[in-house]
């Protein structure tokens, strides 16, 4: 099996299905933010995950560049940013500048913004960053997945996106899989990201579905013991 860009950073082994772990820090205390960053730093987590709202795309609001920029200075991780937000080019040079590894944006806000999300995605490559399409439960798989040609992942919510903690969509599963078919027949290389009530429980088949990223927060977060259950993740 050929190994992607995220494989091959950490030189993995892919003879049996295995899924990268991302921490996002929504479900982190925002209080003891530093502190929570460095947990995560020493763990064996492979990335860590910024959500970021404007209270326009979805309800709710969360933190921007005040709070990003010291994030990078303090982690040598990579860093994955989800923008839901409206008129995400807007922003894609500053994310870049601030030294963001991933940047997904969703196909939803390029439609409202009456742009090709195959314009935005070229752009954010162009910039030195890995580039995502992201979708919500709602969105059909086969709206998006020709996009795939241009994206390096595409990030399927298993909730609405806009709050953490949210039961996870039993249907993401034959999505995932619908989309990896598509993918494969192709010969893209595209990964697929998963977000949204990821926990020990379900990552092993969502793996087997054919999920390669795995975003998880309240089942890190909400645990005893963060970095064990970082480990469990590793599916």
């Amino acid at each position: 099996m050929q190994k992607s860009f995220f494989h091959k950073l950490y030189d993995y082994q892919l003879s049996t299905p295995l899924s990268l772990r991302i921490l996002s820090i929504l479900s982190a205390d925002f209080l003891h933010l530093e502190d929570e960053i460095r947990m995560l730093s020493e763990s064996s987590a492979e990335m860590i995950h910024l959500d970021i709202m404007d209270g326009s795309l979805v309800p709710n609001i969360s933190f921007g560049f005040s709070v990003i920029d010291p994030i990078r200075k303090v982690t040598d991780k990579l860093l994955d940013a989800h923008l839901m937000i409206i008129n995400p080019d807007k922003y894609f040079e500053r994310f870049a500048a601030s030294g963001m590894d991933m940047l997904s944006f969703h196909y939803e806000a390029a439609v409202l913004a009456g742009k090709d999300p195959s314009d935005w995605l070229k752009r954010i490559r162009g910039l030195g960053m890995k580039a995502g399409l992201a979708i919500n439960p709602d969105v059909p798989v086969a709206d998006i997945a020709g996009y795939a040609e241009y994206a390096d992942f595409i990030l399927v919510m298993s909730v609405f996106a806009g709050y953490s903690g949210q039961k996870f969509i039993e249907s993401t599963y034959e999505r995932i899989t619908e989309l990896k078919r598509f993918i494969d027949s192709k010969g893209y290389s595209c990964e697929i990201e998963v977000d949204g009530g990821v926990s020990p429980s379900n990552c092993a088949a969502l793996a087997a579905s054919g999920a390669d990223i795995l975003v998880a927060a309240s089942s890190v977060f909400k645990s005893d013991n963060p970095k064990g259950v970082i480990d469990v993740l590793h599916c």
